[in-house]
């Protein structure tokens, strides 16, 4: 790997990071609000509301201009709505600016990869960039559960410059200014990354004519016998995903009766497995042999069930770091794959737009429900039995549909086809 693959990676780590520490402060500002729980998976609903609505927009734009200088802008975007919240904007409304620059940011993000890097080495990359956002998810949330902590808000702010008014005075406000600082180192790696030289057609700018375009490109994609299963894989990872986030805290919450800061560090518990699953499949997985992990899919559901069993910290950290591993080792092969037929069949950024716009419309259905079985106040598990059978049979479809297509073709034959 270059120095350019490199500086992308520190981009994406302090952007993730800052990302991740957000959305534990934004969780503790609601809670500050006495806000009803219903709203808190609301938070991620609204932040990835635009990788939805934008799906059409933001391929064309990551493909108009150098990907370095898209991920600049699209950072500033999130600056600005971290900036919102500072300047005490519903965390809702606020968290919904930052998702509109993260969906901006993501096509240019992993579309840059397919311009810089041989189809071979996409696995490869792909376990980096996901172990080390990975490891930004836990380094996040157990920052951002360290900065709403009563003691360290204290910390922050007894720390004093001579003459300098820093109109930070309360424990939200300071936790901000610590998440703003890192959306700035991002934006530092930004403009160091590296013009891959690729270069696409003119972009449309006719809202119209770049929706017809969207929907042609989600059609081939879904037409292609393995875009289609990585796609349908990677999209129920994401949903599933952002759904266990929640249900994590509330599980510790409600099970072994934690506080939001000490519940945060499951999520990073969850994010290490997650790094180790995925360093694991960048070492033995090549990407001919990706769809061989889709069985480890179904074997997650199942064992996702057994935190109703579990009532104590330890066991919970063995099963999380099982379930993020499992994760990690299926979802990254899955990954690579359909970014690879992407970039096949179509652009790096228009590819990646449309992967964006299927897994993070799992994360808006997927956390509706969830919200919906929050006001309706059931028992967390049987949240958590619902969801494990829920990954576990659409795995299994997943997988059947994959047998129907082997019989039909050998699609497997299509792995480290050149682009089109």
């Amino acid at each position: 790997m270059n120095r350019g693959f490199f500086t992308i990676m520190a981009a994406q780590f302090f952007s993730s990071l800052a990302d991740n520490a957000l959305l534990i402060a934004a969780i503790a500002l609601l809670t500050t609000m006495k806000s009803p729980a219903w709203m808190t998976p609301l938070l991620k609903l609204f932040f990835v509301l635009s990788y939805v609505l934008l799906a059409a927009f933001v391929g064309a734009f990551a493909d108009s201009l150098p990907k370095g200088r898209v991920m600049f802008i699209t950072n500033l975007i999130k600056i600005g709505g971290c900036a919102m919240m500072f300047c005490n904007v519903h965390p809702l409304l606020a968290y919904a600016v930052v998702g509109f620059g993260a969906a901006a940011y993501s096509p240019a993000k992993y579309g840059i990869l397919t311009e810089l890097l041989p189809p071979e080495k996409l696995v490869a990359a792909n376990g980096w960039i996901e172990g080390l956002t990975v490891v930004s998810i836990i380094l996040g949330t157990v920052m951002g559960g360290a900065l709403v902590n009563p003691q360290i808000s204290a910390d922050l702010l007894s720390i004093d410059f001579p003459m300098v008014d820093t109109g930070v005075n309360t424990p939200a406000e300071a936790a901000l200014s610590v998440i703003m600082a890192a959306y700035f180192v991002a934006a530092i790696f930004n403009l160091r990354i590296p013009d891959t030289g690729a270069r696409y057609p003119h972009q449309e700018r006719n809202p119209i004519r770049l929706v017809a375009d969207f929907a042609g490109c989600f059609i081939t994609l879904w037409k292609d016998k393995l875009g289609q299963i990585s796609l349908a894989v990677t999209t129920l990872f994401w949903g599933a995903g952002a759904t266990l986030q929640f249900i994590m805290l509330k599980w510790a919450e409600q099970s072994l009766h934690m506080p939001l800061d000490q519940a945060a560090t499951f999520q990073g518990i969850f994010a290490l497995g997650i790094a180790i699953g995925a360093a694991a499949a960048a070492r033995f997985v090549p990407l001919k042999k990706s769809l061989s992990v889709m069985p480890l899919g179904v074997v997650m559901g199942f064992i996702v069930m057994a935190m109703t069993l579990v009532h104590s910290a330890w066991m919970a950290y063995v099963l999380l770091v099982l379930v993020g591993g499992l994760s990690g080792y299926f979802v990254v092969p899955m990954n690579a794959l359909l970014q690879h037929r992407g970039h096949v069949l179509l652009s790096a950024g228009h590819s990646i737009a449309v992967q964006n716009f299927n897994e993070n419309l799992s994360v808006l259905t997927m956390l509706m429900l969830y919200a919906m079985m929050v006001k309706l106040n059931l028992n967390i598990n049987v949240v958590i039995v619902l969801f494990g059978l829920f990954v576990a049979g659409t795995m299994s479809l997943a997988m059947r549909r994959h047998a129907a297509n082997q019989r039909e073709h050998d699609s497997l034959a299509l792995i480290g086809e050149h682009k089109h």
